[in-house]
């Protein structure tokens, strides 16, 4: 018999709404959380805006020792478990620890504390060697990607797998994918999985800067995100995290638990072909996508919506849009789809679990996120964008996709747990 795996526990920190109620408030108001960055001087660069977190660390409880020790990232982590653990209900420590488990993405992991301690070892980049004298007692905690999924553990006091998930943009979305892949074959029951990225430093402002990814629009930030519109011109770098609890079915409803819904198919794929560039047929996305709904076991026309990477560059609207009518034929016509990047920025490895709690959301509330921003389409990008406004309608099942530097192409459907072909 197939273990099935499903949400019953959400937290998220997103930009313009901490907490999963803000957050969906947000997205379905259609409003943006996009500015000029604050965090640092970004005069500099030729792109200067950026979707922040008003993240205060003391206010979300954690200690002084927690704060001095955990990167920002981490940070964010640790509260967002917090969350998902209060709002799935589950007395973790009636679990067996070692049926316990955590599978965390990232895409640069301690960046901000990285930098940090960068530019106080070597006097703000002026000496080439870097002074000793002024390392940090938690450099290690930084340098190490695997400190973050173990500050999870820690706060769940998981004994079971933990794993730190790291591939670029579609982090957010492989991390769960692993986490239902062990309760799945059964080696789990629970597992805190997700994504945490706090990407807006110097560094990795001028990394994206160098390549031309992000928008220069810096005169107008509240409408710099524009996916699929003819006028987009990069996206908007952002920061956030969101975790879930998954638990297999039964479990779940052993207990009774509230479930969001069920993640019933997950599928990655590599293009092998360019760093950067995608080609413009689609096919590796469109192969994710057929595979993750054989596994699924529903037909391409049982989508009610699709949450779409929707970046905001051209050559990832346009290849996405391919991948939907090449997997989906003529009812990608008939499915909206949306780009909540375009009201939260892009948080590089978070955004794939923060886009499926937004999936998850739109199951629970009858309630299609829409496109900000959306005032003049790309004629090659044709399908129903939902354009400004949410709309309300039943969403039984979602697919969600992201697109990765590397190649990376990945898909996830979730489910409404006794809807359609569940």
């Amino acid at each position: 018999m197939t273990r099935r795996v499903v949400i019953t526990g959400v937290g998220v920190r997103a930009p313009g709404g901490l907490g999963a109620k803000n957050f969906w408030e947000l997205l379905t108001s259609g409003r943006t959380a996009t500015r000029r960055i604050s965090f640092f001087d970004p005069t500099p660069n030729r792109s200067q805006i950026a979707a922040e977190c008003d993240f205060d660390p003391e206010h979300e409880g954690l200690s002084p020792r927690e704060i001095r020790r955990m990167d920002r990232a981490a940070q964010f982590a640790v509260v967002c478990t917090r969350d998902a653990v209060a709002d799935s209900g589950l007395e973790f420590e009636q679990v067996p620890p070692e049926r316990i488990g955590v599978s965390l993405g990232s895409a640069v992991a301690a960046a901000t504390s990285l930098e940090q301690e960068y530019l106080v070892l070597s006097d703000g980049g002026r000496e080439w060697q870097v002074d000793p004298a002024y390392l940090s007692a938690h450099m290690f905690d930084y340098l190490s990607p695997g400190v973050m999924p173990a500050e999870v553990a820690w706060t769940v006091g998981a004994e079971g797998p933990v794993a730190m998930v790291s591939d670029g943009c579609t982090s957010g979305l492989d991390s769960l994918s692993h986490a239902c892949s062990l309760i799945a074959e059964g080696t789990t029951d629970v597992m805190v999985a997700g994504a945490a990225d706090t990407p807006i430093t110097p560094i990795v402002v001028s990394c994206f800067d160098a390549i031309k990814a992000t928008t220069p629009r810096n005169d107008d930030p509240e409408h710099a995100s524009r996916p699929f519109d003819n006028s987009r011109n990069g996206f908007v770098l952002a920061e956030g995290a969101a975790l879930f609890v998954l638990e297999e079915l039964e479990h779940a409803r052993a207990r009774g638990a509230h479930v969001y819904a069920e993640i019933s198919g997950c599928a990655t794929r590599l293009n092998a072909y360019h760093m950067t560039g995608l080609k413009t047929d689609g096919r590796e996305m469109a192969e994710a996508i057929r595979v993750a709904l054989d596994l699924a076991r529903i037909d391409p026309t049982d989508i009610d919506y699709i949450n779409a990477h929707g970046s905001g560059t051209k050559q990832n609207d346009r290849h996405e849009t391919a991948a939907f009518k090449r997997s989906l034929g003529e009812h990608a016509y008939r499915t909206p789809v949306s780009s909540i990047k375009s009201m939260v920025g892009h948080s590089l490895g978070a955004i794939g679990s923060i886009e499926v709690a937004a999936c998850a959301l739109a199951i629970e509330h009858g309630v299609v996120p829409p496109t900000a921003n959306l005032h003049e389409p790309d004629p090659e990008c044709d399908l129903d964008y939902v354009p400004l406004t949410a709309r309300e309608q039943r969403v039984d099942t979602v697919l969600s996709v992201g697109s990765g530097f590397g190649g990376f192409q990945s898909a996830m459907v979730l489910r409404r747990l006794g809807g359609a072909n569940s």
